[in-house]
C-alpha cells in the first residue's frame, strides 16, 4: 500500500501547498493526487490533518462566467425561499428546521398562510 509522507505543522518542504494556500495564490489542484499530509498536534484530540499538493502541477482557477454567476445567484435565492410559505427571506433557511423560523415557531399562522395562498 502506498503511504503518504507526513510532515509536522509548519515544516512542509518548499513546493508543496494546501488547498487554501493554492487558492490564495489563484491556483487549484487540477486533478492531481495528494502528495503528502501535514499534521498539527492537538492536546486532547487527534491531530488536524491537511493534504498537500505540488505547486508546479497546480492549474489556474477557472474564471467566473456570467452563466456561473447567474447559477450561483439562483442557488442562493433557493436557499432563502421558505418551502412552506414561499416567502423570500433575508436569511438562509436553517437546514435543521427545513422551513423559515416563523413557519416553525407558529404552526397556526403557517396553516392560515397556506389556506389563504390556495
Amino acid at each position: 500500500m502506498n503511504t503518504l509522507p507526513v510532515y509536522r505543522w509548519r515544516l512542509a518542504p518548499e513546493g508543496l501547498a494546501t488547498r487554501r494556500q493554492l487558492r490564495a495564490a489563484g491556483l487549484r489542484p487540477g486533478g492531481q493526487d495528494v502528495v503528502a499530509q501535514l499534521e498539527r498536534p492537538r492536546r486532547r484530540r487527534g491531530p488536524l490533518v491537511a493534504y498537500l499538493y505540488r505547486v508546479d502541477l497546480a492549474k489556474p482557477v477557472r474564471p467566473m462566467t456570467p452563466n456561473r454567476w447567474a447559477a450561483l445567484a439562483k442557488a442562493d435565492a433557493a436557499r432563502r425561499r421558505c418551502p412552506v410559505c414561499r416567502d423570500h427571506l433575508p436569511y438562509v433557511i436553517p437546514t435543521s428546521l427545513g422551513m423559515c423560523v416563523a413557519c416553525h415557531d407558529f404552526p397556526e399562522q403557517r396553516a392560515a398562510r397556506t389556506l389563504s395562498a390556495a
